[in-house]
């Protein structure tokens, strides 16, 4: 019990210095448990004397806070009185004297502000005013702390101590006598004046901004009236003036854009630094607008200095900058599309107009490796734009690939070109360069490859060219021909290239051939003169032209004879058919030319000399031709001179082949000539003609190879005729992929089955609706297919 007295005696003490009577109540449970103790306040009242001089003392003290003179005061005190008029139900007389106060001296602050308008130290004045006030609000705050947690808090109407100041500072200073007014002009008078790179006090603007902020009180609102939104009008103004100089006639785009580009990073520099954190972005979106979106037609397509320009000179940073800067321009009225996708028109249009030129080239279409190396170059150069500078974009990306697929495909030769770019390539291009390097020259041509639409044409070209490079042994490397395949498997599937891999695997098989008849013949009694070596093909697998037979020199009739009967006892019941279009030869060939005329007698001086008879001795040399040619020039071992319609009626070889190749021999270099003609004044072989050997013929060379005069682009008939086959191919592999789906489905209307057949064969070629449905119909003639008795528009499949 002497415990609790002692304690009620602190309770007196202390409730006493805050005026109020309180007593101690002691209880116990009903049951006799442990005792309660609680203190409840004696609500005493106070008389209005009391209350008067109480407000008036704490008056006092917030007079001296806001005088800055508040080092005497008892803050302990002034909250045990503030406590005190709250509690008594005063709280709204504290309340309105504290907010009459707080406009008393605000009008004080307001008259030392509207003396400093016409001095450089207006800034300056506010600054130290808003300083002042908010150091102040914060000790009235902490003062009146009860008032705000009992009063304010019952009173919703009412703002708290703290944004009362605020509310009161923005109402009586910011909002009166035209300071704010003067505040926002000379804030964007700095600003002007720092964009012209003059030194200015930044941190008044950063305290102005952030004075304008708290006096939003939880809101942007103070902030974005007063200042921000004139600021971005402000801002507008300024750099539509500035733009007008830069884009002058003197300055291209690439300049242009260099200056934006700085003077957003220069305004986005003076935002983080004395701008709220929210203008940043707001003030470079008026920029975008103002400097790029509504000069983007005119940044894109300057001349000499527009998207174009940067592209044909290869002006990387230019372009890399332009996608930086049109990636910020967003769909608007203005743009309504967005900034990318205005540039990636240009940069589309440019990619188009240079690839159909290059298509369309006239030179290039005589020399098919430059075609592609043309294009292939073209593809490099935007492939790296796009990982350099147009940072991988999608759109960009797709597009590239939607051009360069339309003009690569409207030339009607490419897929021809690209297999004759592989088949150099194949042939020597590789010879000197590591895996690395072949690897990704192969990746190269497959992306052209990728973008041909007519694949079964490509192929078509392609399995000639590799029966040419395995049959007569001009491929650089098995291994690279095999890594080819392979790539070529996983982009088209293995069908693509079984018949390719057959013709490998034929190589392997003939060649073990060749080794075994070697043996054959050496162990027969009848001996060969020539040294012979066939290939054996797997009929329908090899694309080789059909070859009427011809007759064979002794020579070759029985080696091939021998070679026959080696084959038929090895192999019963194959038959072997003998072709003569892709075969070479090697000639030993003795030219025996005339006497050749000794010069002028020495001995004699100058003037007429005696003509002496000099021997020359024979020229013997080693002919690299084709079989053809071969047996042509085998006929001059038995006659001196042959005419042209004596070759073909003895050799019986179609008359355009025996003309191409006699061309080939005769109507080269007059130096280099095999045979000689006797109509001399015609450029075309008649069939009249005549032919000897050219015993003057002359070469550096010991091995002498004999080049068709014909090059490897066909001519408008064999085009033609190939174009042709593959359209009699195509209708086949309509027919199937119809009787493929039918099987599955039995029942189709016709645009599905269109789909369908579409969808199947758009890897090889696009096949059109027409031809789909002249072959459906074909079907039906042929029973493979029916209409619906109920839908003439569906098909049924007939088992």
């Amino acid at each position: 019990m002497g415990q609790v007295c002692a304690k009620r005696e602190r309770d007196s003490d202390l409730t006493t210095s805050f005026g109020i009577n309180s007593f101690l109540e002691m209880s116990r449970s009903a049951s006799g448990g442990q005792q309660k103790m609680r203190i409840r306040p004696f609500m005493a009242t106070i008389d209005e004397q009391y209350v008067t001089q109480t407000w008036d003392l704490l008056k006092r003290a917030i007079q001296e806070i806001q005088r800055k003179n508040n080092s005497g005061l008892s803050f302990e005190e002034l909250y045990r009185n503030a406590y005190t008029m709250v509690l008594h139900k005063h709280g709204e007389r504290l309340y309105n004297g504290l907010k009459d106060v707080i406009q008393d001296h605000m009008a004080t602050v307001r008259n030392r502000i509207v003396e400093s308008m016409n001095s450089g130290i207006f800034l300056d004045t506010v600054a130290d005013s808003w300083n002042d006030h908010t150091v102040a609000m914060v000790m009235i705050r902490d003062i009146l702390m009860y008032m705000d947690r009992i009063y304010v808090a019952q009173n919703t109407h009412v703002l708290p101590v703290y944004n009362l100041g605020l509310d009161a500072y923005r109402t009586e200073i910011l909002r009166h006598n035209g300071i704010g007014d003067r505040l926002r002009d000379d804030l964007l008078e700095l600003i002007k004046s720092d964009r012209k790179s003059n030194q200015i006090n930044w941190h008044g603007i950063k305290n102005a901004c952030d004075m304008l902020i708290s006096l939003g009180i939880d809101s942007r609102l103070v902030y974005e009236e007063e200042f921000e939104k004139p600021l971005m009008k402000e801002t507008s103004d300024y750099y539509r003036d500035v733009c007008k100089n830069w884009l002058s006639d003197e300055n291209d785009a690439c300049f242009y854009l260099a200056q934006v580009e700085t003077a957003m990073h220069d305004e986005a520099a003076r935002a983080s630094r004395y701008l709220d954190k929210m203008t940043e972005a707001k003030i470079l979106q008026v920029m975008d607008d103002v400097m790029v979106a509504e000069h983007i037609n005119t940044i894109v397509y300057m001349p000499n200095g527009g998207v174009k320009f940067m592209l044909e000179h290869k002006k990387l940073e230019d372009l890399t900058r332009i996608f930086r800067i049109f990636k910020r321009i967003g769909d608007s009225d203005v743009v309504p599309t967005g900034g990318l996708k205005v540039l990636l028109k240009a940069v589309s249009e440019y990619l188009t107009e240079t690839g159909t030129n290059i298509v369309k080239n006239e030179d290039l279409l005589k020399n098919p490796v430059s075609f592609v190396n043309e294009l292939l170059q073209l593809k490099d150069y935007f492939s790296s734009l796009l990982t350099t500078a147009f940072s991988d974009d999608r759109d960009f990306k797709n597009r590239f690939q939607h051009d360069f697929e339309s003009f690569l495909n409207s030339n009607r030769q490419s897929p021809e070109f690209v297999a004759l770019y592989m088949d150099d390539m194949l042939r020597s291009g590789l010879k000197c360069v590591s895996d690395a390097e072949m690897d990704n020259k192969l990746d190269n041509v497959m992306i052209l490859f990728r973008y041909l639409q007519e694949k079964d044409v490509f192929e078509k070209y392609f399995k000639q060219y590799l029966a040419k490079r395995l049959l007569l042994d001009k491929s650089c490397s098995d291994d690279v021909e095999k890594a080819l395949l392979a790539k070529l498997k996983t982009e088209c599937g293995c069908q693509f290239t079984q018949k390719l891999e057959s013709m490998f695997r034929d190589k392997e098989l003939w060649q073990t051939l060749s080794t075994s008849f070697r043996e054959w013949k050496d162990a027969q009694p009848q001996k060969m003169n020539i040294d012979i070596s066939l290939r054996v093909l797997t009929a329908g697998v090899w694309p080789t032209v059909s070859c009427s037979p011809i007759v064979l020199p002794p020579e070759i009739s029985t080696a091939y004879e021998m070679f026959t009967k080696y084959y038929t006892e090895k192999h019963t019941g194959r038959k072997l058919t003998i072709n003569t279009l892709l075969g070479n030869a090697d000639v030993k060939a003795t030219f025996y030319p005339p006497p050749k005329a000794s010069g002028s007698n020495e001995e004699n001086g100058p003037g007429p000399s005696n003509a002496v008879e000099k021997e020359r001795k024979p020229e013997h040399k080693i002919l690299q031709v084709t079989t053809h040619l071969m047996i042509i020039l085998l006929q001059f071992n038995h006659r001196s001179r042959i005419s042209c319609q004596q070759l073909m009626d003895e050799l019986k070889i179609p008359e355009k082949e025996l003309k191409r190749n006699l061309q080939s021999l005769a109507l080269g270099k007059a130096s280099q000539r095999i045979l000689v003609r006797k109509n001399k004044g015609k450029d075309a072989i008649d069939l009249a003609d005549e032919f000897a050997v050219n015993d003057n013929f002359q070469s550096k060379l010991t091995r002498v190879k004999v080049q068709l005069v014909t090059g490897k682009v066909e001519t408008e008939p064999e085009i033609k005729e190939t174009r042709q086959k593959v359209e009699d191919d195509r209708k086949l592999e309509v027919e199937a992929a119809i009787v493929r789906i039918m099987k599955a489905r039995k029942r189709l209307n016709h645009n599905n089955l269109v789909t369908e057949v579409t969808q199947q064969l758009r890897h090889r070629f696009m096949p059109s609706p027409i031809i789909i449905k002249q072959r459906i119909e074909t079907l039906i003639e042929r029973e493979y297919l029916q209409r619906d008795e109920n839908d003439q528009r569906a098909y049924q499949y007939i088992a």
